[in-house]
């Protein structure tokens, strides 16, 4: 009923009443009514004074979950819309996570008018007793200001220093209110329980139902030879894996070979995954509802269960495993001239590490048991890096980011921090995958199927006027040729290069990537701004993202001669328009949450070492002061008021503190020396104050 009703709205030039709505579809007013009501609860139907219901799209309003910073200002998430930004004092009691209604106060910040449903359902904190021995929470999350009261006979066996749910059940007044423990996680200094908490605090359900266990008797562990039948037999390819060192589930699989016209031959084989989670399951429930595995320092909450991920459905070595084939030919262009989707088993050749493919491609030593695949390696060397100066020439935007890297012992408490490494192997596989997901998109949407495309829309005026800005308040003389609003990849990219050789070349890059929009799914192509393709889809990770796994079930009815009627494409594409909200949703859900952790660790890891001086370049200019940055990638703040010894304006749009008697700069990139005088694990931040600094070459610039 909901998308008929939504139907009738945008048919309608004006709002209509319920009797009016009621009339074009010929239903039971009640049923109407309370499918209305739902409707305007999630955000779908907008209420006028006078009682009629229009879209938000007809309105000057917008609707979107607000996401709250540590700092007490939000964001509104709107998927397909720059995000809003709302001042602590214009929430209007919204927290973090609320559904919200909001109103444009100038271009880019807005203010809460209405809270439309407040998913809090439950909170995640330490279960404590105050001095009159009455029990209450101490909630993790300092985005949520609640003070909970849990009396005797809702206490239910948490003890003091546990870690629990906690639903609230009466509000007291204001942020104050009775809650209930619903489940003890643990103590909080039992292992691994901090990073569980993290979990259970994003809305991430960690376990599997029970109706999915109960379905996992019926998987098989090896593949039937009825599933054969229609398939492509490529099990006597000579095909590979290439991963970490520490995987365990291996969705995508690679054979490459010459052609005898010169042209390249390249195969990529992706894990069938929908052969074994079919619609209708639990196993499809859970995977759909979770969309995404989530990565954390010391364990991976999967998709599907392990039994799926690192059993039947991982390309293992020497095992037969269904699959999804891309097989394309490639020029010495970097061109796809042809290329054909079918479904196939295999059977992997090599399980390969990305250490070890390195040691050849980068330094050609042979690792044992590689000695039957140097060519296969060679040419893979060769066709990746001519598929990336293709994706070059084309203008993609090479956003290098560092990533960290945080390795825990048995105790879950972080030993060492770095900088995650990518070698040659991870960026050929990355550039085969790439290739392998604009072919995938671009044949389905020549076919005329809806699909659940993966897009990057073109950056917005301001943002890019900001950096602009930015840049050239940094002493960088950038151009640019054309308007703002309509700027290119390339252009992009150009800038980019120009910045290679200075020394705030890291950060500056991580501030262009921040000015781009954000990578989400939509049924609407509208092409990735990033890659500069004009079609792309993500089809090569079926195992930890649901996306892949609509993209898959559209080619299989492509593939098997499905001849959907109008009606039954349009209802196919309205589906995945919700699935693909779904998605991105849970996709950001998933990398706050990994975020949070990285904080946490990091600030755990800094708690050894307060007290202790440092090198660190200056990562960001907020209004309370700057981020700094360790050779070692921890990152941490250093508040104005401790700057002693002048008064410091901070300018956050050149990224610049400037000493209002001195004179003395503090810029983004810049070198200084700080001490580290406190790290809060809970709260996941690391305090420094500056003991020194180096802006000889700040005033060079």
């Amino acid at each position: 009923m909901k998308d008929d009703i939504l139907d009738v709205l945008r048919k309608s030039e004006n709002p209509l009443t319920e009797i009016e709505i009621q009339d074009k579809l010929n239903v039971s007013l009640d049923k109407l009514c309370e499918e209305l009501r739902t409707m305007e609860k999630c955000g779908d139907v907008y209420v006028t004074k006078k009682g009629k219901y229009t879209l938000y799209e007809n309105t000057h309003l917008k609707v979107g979950r607000l996401s709250v910073s540590k700092k007490g200002f939000g964001f509104v998430l709107m998927e397909g819309e720059p995000d809003i930004h709302i001042k602590k004092e214009n929430m209007n009691g919204a927290i973090h996570n609320d559904l919200v209604v909001c109103e444009y106060i100038s271009e880019e910040e807005g203010k809460i008018i209405r809270i439309l449903d407040r998913s809090l359902d439950t909170v995640i904190g330490e279960y404590a007793v105050n001095e009159e021995g009455k029990g209450y929470i101490i909630v993790d999350d300092s985005r949520i200001k609640m003070y909970i009261i849990i009396d005797e006979d809702h206490r239910n066996g948490a003890m003091p220093g546990h870690k629990v749910i906690v639903k609230p059940y009466a509000q007291i007044h204001n942020n104050k209110y009775y809650g209930e423990v619903i489940k003890i996680l643990g103590h909080k200094d039992d292992v691994g329980i901090d990073i569980l908490s993290k979990v259970y605090e994003h809305d991430i359900e960690p376990n599997f139902s029970d109706e999915t266990i109960e379905e996992l008797k019926n998987i098989p562990d090896e593949v039937d030879v009825d599933d054969l039948i229609g398939r492509k037999d490529l099990r006597f390819e000579k095909i590979i894996t290439m991963d970490g060192d520490d995987a365990k589930d291996f969705d995508d699989a690679i054979s490459i070979s010459k052609l005898d016209n010169g042209n390249y031959k390249l195969g990529v084989h992706i894990a069938d995954v929908t052969h074994y989670v079919k619609e209708g399951t639990s196993l499809f429930k859970d995977a759909k509802e979770r969309a995404t595995s989530v990565y954390l320092v010391d364990r991976v909450i999967p998709m599907i269960p392990h039994k799926l991920s690192n059993g039947i459905c991982s390309l293992n070595p020497h095992v037969d495993r269904l699959t999804m084939t891309c097989e394309m030919e490639i020029n010495s262009s970097g061109k796809v001239v042809n290329y054909d989707v079918y479904e196939s088993v295999i059977n992997s050749k090599l399980r390969m590490t990305y250490n070890k493919a390195n040691l050849f491609l980068e330094k050609n030593i042979v690792s044992e048991g590689y000695e039957d695949f140097t060519n296969e390696l060679k040419l893979m060397s060769e066709l990746s890096a001519i598929i990336r100066k293709r994706r070059d020439d084309r203008g993609q935007v090479n956003f290098d980011v560092p990533e960290v890297k945080i390795i825990v012992d048995e105790e879950c408490k972080p030993i060492k921090i770095g900088k995650r490494e990518r070698g040659t192997g991870e960026k050929l596989i990355e550039d085969f995958m790439i290739c392998a997901n604009e072919t995938v998109a671009e044949y389905i949407t020549n076919i005329g199927f809806p699909m659940m495309y993966r897009i990057h829309e073109v950056p917005s005026e301001k943002k890019i006027k900001e950096y602009f800005m930015l840049l050239k308040g940094l002493g960088h003389n950038v151009k640019l040729n054309g308007k703002f609003s309509e700027i290119k990849p390339y252009q992009m990219q150009r800038i980019l290069d120009d910045l290679k050789d200075s020394n705030d070349y890291e950060m500056l890059t991580e501030l262009g990537l921040r000015s781009m929009q954000k990578a989400i799914y939509s049924t609407t192509n509208e092409g990735h701004f990033g890659l500069a393709s004009k079609c792309y889809c993500h089809f090569t990770s079926p195992i930890r993202r649901y996306p892949d796994d609509t993209v898959h079930k559209v080619l299989k009815l492509i593939l098997h001669g499905a001849d959907l009627t109008g009606k039954e494409l349009q209802d196919l594409s309205k589906e995945l328009e919700r699935e693909a909200e779904h998605s991105s949703l849970k996709e950001r859900n998933a990398i706050e949450c990994e975020r949070d952790v990285e904080d946490m660790k990091m600030a755990e890891y800094m708690q050894d070492h307060i007290g202790e001086e440092f090198d660190a370049k200056v990562a960001g200019v907020v209004p309370s002061g700057m981020f700094v940055r360790l050779e070692n990638m921890v990152e941490g703040r250093v508040h104005v008021g401790s700057m002693k010894g002048d008064y410091y304006i901070v300018d956050e749009v050149l990224q610049m503190i400037i000493g209002k008697k001195s004179g003395k700069k503090y810029r983004l990139g810049d070198t200084v020396r700080v001490k580290c005088t406190d790290a809060s694990k809970v709260e996941g931040t690391i305090d420094f104050e500056l003991v020194g600094g180096n802006n000889e070459k700040t005033e060079e610039k």
